[in-house]
């Protein structure tokens, strides 16, 4: 099993990252609002107050989407629809995207599997 992180810059995408998070498999998530590092010290610590004309432009705001995921085959499928909806994962300012071991799981519900 791994933990599936996905750090989403662009939040007006979140409904088309969700959908691809069904289509690729992984019917479960939990998804947090967060703040990057850098509009965090720009606007909330005046020593790097000078930093905002840096900032313009940028999203000041993401979403976090975790997901324990039991098959791993899924994760590259999900990848692939992340890179085209978000314009590809290796450009500035679109996304993160990692995975963490999971050794020890309780309370995860079992995926029931279609019946043929």
């Amino acid at each position: 099993m791994k933990l599936l992180v996905f750090v989403l810059n662009r939040e007006e995408l979140l409904d088309e990252v969700l959908s691809a998070y069904a289509e690729a498999g992984i019917d479960g998530a939990t998804i947090l609002d967060s703040e990057g590092m850098g509009r965090f010290l720009t606007y909330e610590v005046p020593l790097f107050a000078d930093f905002q004309k840096f900032m313009k432009g940028n999203k000041p705001y993401n979403k976090t989407i975790f997901s324990v995921v039991r098959t791993e085959e899924r994760i590259p499928r999900l990848e692939s629809l992340l890179d085209s909806i978000c314009g590809g994962l290796s450009n500035p300012g679109t996304g993160i995207l990692f995975t963490l071991p999971v050794d020890y799981c309780k309370g995860l519900i079992p995926r029931q599997e279609e019946e043929v």
